[in-house]
């Protein structure tokens, strides 16, 4: 599942050119910078170099930390787009339209859209980076399959219920329209995309 974001991801300025210190916050400017050469420059810019110089870093200060920009790459959008909290209001319906409004609000209203398109570009050409991306998404769907598969021990959801498939087909609508479409979300589509996957009938 998609994850939330860090408005910190914006505050960096690109002019910044002062030495980076050690801790957290030095960490945490390294990472919002190299989002903002992905986002402003996208996969052929991303490169140690223009990460640092973006940082006000040196390149040998990075490779400290992260041995090549696809390790770089992986962290920054790890560490800024958070999994959702998993709610638990006692109804399902509630509950994953939670979080799928957080995940519109992830679609629209933050640049994930274009540094995901950029991310997963980079998955397909190398393998090891694809295998990070892939336990990164892992992870990031966990919240709908906490609730549907809570959902299913309570009663609420059909035995059989599949949470894989149907966090697929929860979250595709959404991914589809805004990614592949390139079409607004409609207000009403979180409520009309639970009622037509959620309430279908048990199976005898």
């Amino acid at each position: 599942m998609s994850p939330t974001v860090s408005t910190a991801s914006q505050d960096v300025s690109a002019d910044s050119r002062e030495p980076i210190s050690r801790g957290a916050g030095a960490r945490r400017r390294v990472l919002q910078a190299a989002l903002q050469v992905l986002r402003d420059d996208g996969l052929a810019g991303f490169t140690m170099e223009a990460v640092a110089r973006r940082a006000g870093a040196s390149k040998a200060t990075l490779y400290r930390h992260w041995p090549t920009s696809g390790a770089l790459m992986i962290d920054a959008m790890d560490a800024t787009f958070q999994p959702f909290p998993v709610p638990d209001t006692g109804r399902v319906d509630t509950d994953v339209a939670q979080i799928l409004a957080a995940f519109v609000t992830l679609l629209e209203r933050t640049p994930f859209p274009r540094l995901l398109a950029a991310f997963i570009d980079a998955a397909e050409r190398d393998p090891a980076l694809a295998a990070l991306h892939a336990d990164l998404t892992r992870r990031r769907r966990e919240p709908l399959l906490v609730v549907l598969a809570r959902a299913r021990e309570r009663g609420q959801l059909p035995r059989d219920l599949d949470p894989e498939v149907t966090t697929d087909l929860l979250t595709s609508p959404f991914f589809y329209r805004r990614l592949i479409a390139h079409q607004p979300i409609p207000p009403g589509l979180v409520d009309d995309v639970i009622a037509q996957v959620l309430s279908r009938p048990k199976r005898l």
